[in-house]
């Protein structure tokens, strides 16, 4: 179950959601009726994040490998070709 809250509760129920997110659940805030944040355990968070820091390695690593440098159009450009192919 989604488990969205205001963010008073951050404050004013803060074991109540600290429980939620232990337990692997992330909580949606709001703040005057719209969403604000999400709060997650560090786990998760670190779950969520891990890959996109080893990939950024990576791209570093590659880039220093080489001068060649693709501008946004061209990236797009592929990214775009190569999900229509598949579809």
């Amino acid at each position: 179950m989604i488990n969205i809250r205001p963010v008073s509760d951050l404050r004013n129920k803060f074991p109540e959601i600290e429980a939620i997110v232990n337990n692997g659940e992330p909580v949606y805030l709001t703040k005057n009726g719209y969403g604000s944040m999400v709060v997650l355990s560090l786990e998760e968070y670190a779950q969520l994040t891990e890959n996109i820091e080893m990939k950024l390695d990576e791209a570093d690593y590659e880039a220093a490998l080489t001068t060649e440098r693709l501008s946004h159009e061209d990236v797009f450009s592929s990214v775009r070709k190569a999900l229509h192919e598949s579809k």
